[in-house]
């Protein structure tokens, strides 16, 4: 049920500073309800650090798991800022306008913005 789907947060990233991020689409097995979800963080040295923890979880919550790319997110929580840009070299680029508009739901008072700039 719902419950699930909670546990599946859209949005997980640091709270500051910049680090690599990744966008995961999480479907149901056999082509059921699917999303998108943000992850992000410092403790990654490469991109598939976070698919690589990430997807037991998911997968124990009844979800498979399918890497659209990566990047980096900057974090500015003083200024409320968020910008997202770079890519993955293992996975490619995500999609940044979608990343961006997965975040806006979770920082709505934020400026966000991204690029294809590489720093």
């Amino acid at each position: 049920g719902g419950s699930a789907m909670a546990a599946a947060r859209e949005v997980e990233i640091d709270p500051e500073g910049t680090f690599k991020y990744i966008l995961v689409r999480l479907q149901r097995p056999g082509g059921g309800e699917q999303r998108d979800i943000v992850r992000g963080t410092k403790a990654a040295e490469f991109h598939n650090h976070i698919f690589e923890k990430i997807n037991p979880e998911m997968e124990e919550l009844g979800y498979e798991c399918k890497c659209l790319g990566g990047g980096k997110i900057e974090h500015n929580s003083k200024d409320k800022k968020i910008r997202v840009f770079g890519l993955s070299t293992g996975y490619g680029k995500a999609d940044h306008s979608v990343t961006v508009e997965i975040l806006k739901k979770e920082y709505t008072d934020y400026e966000i913005t991204w690029s294809d700039d590489k720093k």
